[in-house]
């Protein structure tokens, strides 16, 4: 090493000095070009590293119908159909995108959110009813207690209608024994007409006697029906979590 350095300092001893100088301007040539390759090697790996990519480095991703991984710096129209996933550059997942329906699929899911909004609606409308039914008759003996109350009209309209039928015959009987002198004869045409009044009027009341009758059958189901929910209900069901209220 020492005997380089003595070659190294005996030539520039000998060396003109213009040769030095050029050297010297060659050297400082070849550094500087150095620098400034460096400075733009950084400069460009800066920019390179600082530059956006394409939608903020989402990369969509999803596997097309022949099995092939799909990566799209954009939504994969082949994919359209099936769950693509958006990730993030560090490549975690950001965002699952479900498959586009179809007409029918779309059709399908309109029908199930009805149908859910209407049982939600029904749910709401018997847990309203419910609680209506049990400040209404609080026990057993409130709820009979309407019960008589509103078979009693009913009740009060068929003896009326018995009551009507008893006079009809009352009316009918003399008419009867008159019409028996005739018999094998022309009956009067006022007798004829008033025998069939009479059974007309007969045969009105006892249709409204069956239509009465009916109608004491339709409150008495009605009130069976409230009763058997009332009893569930009064021992603890929750109100609404029986199906829909009695109509």
């Amino acid at each position: 090493m020492a005997n380089l350095q003595l070659k190294t300092v005996q030539h520039r001893v000998n060396v003109k000095p213009e040769t030095l100088a050029a050297d010297r301007r060659r050297d400082i040539a070849i550094a500087m070009r150095g620098l400034v390759f460096a400075m733009l090697a950084t400069s460009g790996m800066e920019s390179w590293s600082q530059t956006p990519s394409p939608r903020g480095g989402s990369i969509y991703t999803c596997v097309d119908d022949k099995g092939t991984p799909l990566r799209r710096d954009r939504f994969i129209v082949e994919c359209s159909h099936k769950e693509q996933k958006i990730l993030n550059p560090d490549g975690s997942v950001n965002q699952v995108l479900p498959a586009t329906p179809t007409p029918d699929e779309r059709a399908e899911r309109e029908v199930a959110e009805r149908k859910a909004a209407e049982e939600r609606a029904a749910r709401n409308e018997a847990r309203k009813s419910d609680l209506s039914l049990m400040k209404r008759y609080p026990n057993e003996a409130a709820h009979n207690k309407k019960r008589e109350a509103d078979l009693e009209p009913v009740r009060q309209a068929m003896r009326n209608s018995e009551s009507r039928l008893l006079d009809l015959a009352a009316e009918s009987k003399p008419l009867m024994q008159e019409a028996e002198f005739y018999q094998g004869k022309t009956m009067p045409a006022w007798l004829k007409q008033q025998i069939e009044g009479i059974d007309a009027a007969v045969a009105a009341q006892r249709e409204t006697i069956r239509t009465q009758e009916a109608e004491l059958v339709r409150i008495n189901k009605n009130f069976d029906a409230e009763l058997e929910r009332l009893r569930k209900l009064w021992k603890g069901a929750p109100p609404g979590s029986l199906g829909p209220a009695p109509r």
